[in-house]
């Protein structure tokens, strides 16, 4: 059996467009709403896949170097490190 489910604070002119890009794709509400889901999930793991899996643009040991100077730089200001 189907169920009836509100979605809060979607404005009139958001709300027809939804329903105007199920029209326009002959699917339900639910179904298109399903799809723009999974298509915002693949598209977020796909950037944090390129964000993670790309070359590195430094060496171990430069980022370790990069890492003792921020230190002693926060250090001087008296920051925490």
């Amino acid at each position: 059996m189907t169920t009836v489910k509100t979605i809060r604070n979607v404005n009139e002119e958001t709300w027809r467009e939804l329903k105007t890009l199920a029209a326009k794709r002959r699917v339900p509400l639910g179904t298109l709403l399903k799809n723009m889901i999974t298509e915002y999930k693949k598209e977020t793991n796909n950037a944090w896949d390129a964000i993670l899996n790309t070359e590195k643009i430094i060496s171990d040991e430069e980022a370790e170097d990069l890492e003792e100077i921020t230190k002693g730089m926060r250090k001087e200001k008296g920051w925490r490190t």
